[in-house]
């Protein structure tokens, strides 16, 4: 099992970002692992692409999520939101069939980043919104980079090793 699930949203610039938090996360003794949800290749979700059925996909990653103890996106903003591979993976998931789907987010940790072209402020306030409605429990650092501002080791590192800190204190919140 992973301690750390790390969503790429992309296979460009975010996928790089998320190999270094893997490696900064790897480095603290935890194990991580890397999901590009591009790489997915998720189909649109739609009622009727429902009726075809669940992909095996999206119940892997709904499993994958419930077992992990945090979760790190990493996503570029998109039209000053959140991209489209995201909010589908998650739609999906929520129609997983898993009646407890919402187990892989309630009182868990999340920690949004992101490399965009600029400074993905919409993102990263959207992201946040999103993952606390699901029931996490998002830090309020976040790891930010472009192509002006590249990764700040020493930065990184520290928003990680509390992340991880937090990942291991069992949540006393109680979701309805």
């Amino acid at each position: 099992m992973n301690n750390i699930l790390i969503w790429s949203a992309t296979s460009g610039a975010n996928l790089e970002l998320s190999d270094q938090l893997k490696q900064m996360i790897e480095a603290q003794s935890e194990s991580v692992e890397i999901i590009n949800l591009e790489s997915l290749d998720l189909p649109l979700y739609t009622p009727p692409a429902e009726k075809n059925g669940i992909p095996d996909k999206a119940i892997e990653l709904t499993t994958k999520l419930k077992a992990a103890k945090g979760l790190v996106v990493v996503a570029p903003e998109y039209n000053g939101g959140v991209p489209p591979v995201v909010n589908n993976a998650l739609a999906w998931m929520s129609r997983s069939g898993d009646e407890d789907w919402r187990a892989g987010f309630t009182g868990k940790n999340a920690l949004v980043a992101t490399n965009s072209g600029g400074p993905a402020f919409k993102y990263q306030r959207i992201m946040r919104l999103q993952l606390e409605h699901l029931g996490m429990e998002v830090m309020t650092r976040t790891i930010a980079t472009n192509s002006f501002t590249p990764l700040k080791a020493p930065s990184a590192e520290k928003i990680l090793s509390r992340f991880i800190e937090f990942t291991k204190i069992e949540s006393k919140l109680v979701y309805n």
